[in-house]
């Protein structure tokens, strides 16, 4: 048993819970930060994100653009049938690999709290605090617990959470990859039972992550079947799987990917970033709601504190209320657009009707971003 009361444990150490960790501890917050993977490391992500979330950052002595993230303008979709769609990004934004932007985070985090490499078996509830169990036996208490574990955890599992018992058709891989591509381009190509987005990342390696579903998937003899005789249907994929040099010894991939409605707060827990809500990363605005939702909580916890005495019961209300009305829209708006886009016969009209009127497209942008954090 750690006899130490923390204000805060936040489990899971991804952009989320980094971010929410060091906002909190730079205001003299007591944290646990508990992560089951040691840093540095590779995660399946798009790693673009939007300048939405930028001034936040440098708020928080955070600056991406400095540590080499390239700067990002353009956005660019296509399909198989040689359909192309082409605008400016409104807030822009930037690309960095996860592997710096977490390294980058995590050094600030752990001169400012406690952090802990372990696997979180359960957390209780009760007297207004919470116990922490971890797979060394370890038990950690804390007043107040965030969950940001990410898209599904046993966490989820053992809290009995309504989506971990669904079924998702979803299936994601990611690979880092040498080729020649527009350094202040984000590229969307869609193929059949998916979508692939191509950006460039911090070293000059262009970070290649799809999304598709398993009934496309299941169809093709393994990833270099599926990349070589499904997706590059479209030309740009083929182009490019056929032309860059792979840097990974082999791709990434993650599965029962679950894009189904989740609560704000579960059993007291306040969750952040994907566990609270998954946008399709069609959207390309994952990392930016990941951070934004850290900053949601991190600032209605800190205005509680200062009264002396915080209200749990119109904490959560307070957060589970903002959140709602932050991301609810665009999350339904991601939902919506990933209908479209996996449908041959709509996608088809979507970009008709986007390329006769292109302001639409920057109107979508807007429906699943936010406005510049301050």
């Amino acid at each position: 048993m750690d006899n130490t009361l923390y204000e805060v444990a936040i489990i899971g150490g991804g952009l989320a819970g980094l971010t929410c960790a060091l906002h909190l501890s730079k205001q003299g917050v007591s944290v646990l930060l508990i992560e089951k993977n040691p840093f540095p490391n590779h995660k399946v992500c798009g790693e673009y994100v939007s300048n939405e979330v930028l001034p936040y950052l440098n708020s928080l002595g955070l600056d991406p653009l400095s540590e080499g993230a390239v700067p990002i303008s353009t956005l660019k979709i296509t399909s198989p049938n040689h359909k192309t769609l082409k605008t400016t990004l409104p807030l822009g934004g930037f690309g960095i690999s996860r592997y710096a932007f977490d390294t980058l985070l995590y050094e600030q985090v752990n001169k400012n709290c406690d952090v802990v490499f372990k696997t979180v078996e359960s957390i209780s509830f009760q007297k207004e605090a919470f116990e922490i169990a971890t797979q060394d036996s370890t038990m950690y208490k804390a007043t107040y617990v965030v969950g940001a574990h990410g898209k599904r955890s046993n966490i989820d599992k053992k809290l009995n959470r309504k989506f971990i018992a669904q079924k998702s058709s979803w299936l994601a891989v990611k690979a880092h990859y040498q080729f020649d591509f527009q350094a202040n381009t984000v590229a969307l190509h869609t193929f059949k039972g998916g979508y692939c987005g191509l950006s460039k990342t911090e070293t000059g390696a262009v970070n290649a992550c799809y999304l598709t579903t398993y009934a496309s998937f299941k169809n093709y003899n393994g990833i270099d079947d599926f990349q070589e005789n499904n997706m590059a249907k479209n030309p740009n994929l083929k182009h490019f799987f056929s032309e860059a040099v792979p840097l990974f010894d082999s791709p990434l991939t993650i599965g029962q990917i679950s894009f189904q409605p989740k609560k704000p707060v579960e059993n007291h827990i306040f969750m952040i970033g994907d566990s609270a809500g998954l946008i399709h990363p069609l959207c390309g605005n994952g990392m930016a709601m990941a951070i934004h939702s850290a900053k949601l909580f991190s600032e209605l916890f800190l205005k509680q504190q200062q009264t002396k005495n915080i209200d749990r019961s119109l904490l959560e209300k307070e957060y589970e209320k903002q959140w709602n009305n932050t991301f609810s829209s665009r999350l339904k708006m991601g939902r919506y657009l990933q209908k479209v886009v996996l449908n041959e016969t709509a996608s088809h009209f979507g970009f008709s009707l986007l390329n006769a009127f292109p302001g639409l497209l920057k109107t979508l942008i807007n429906k699943t971003h936010g406005t510049r954090l301050r």
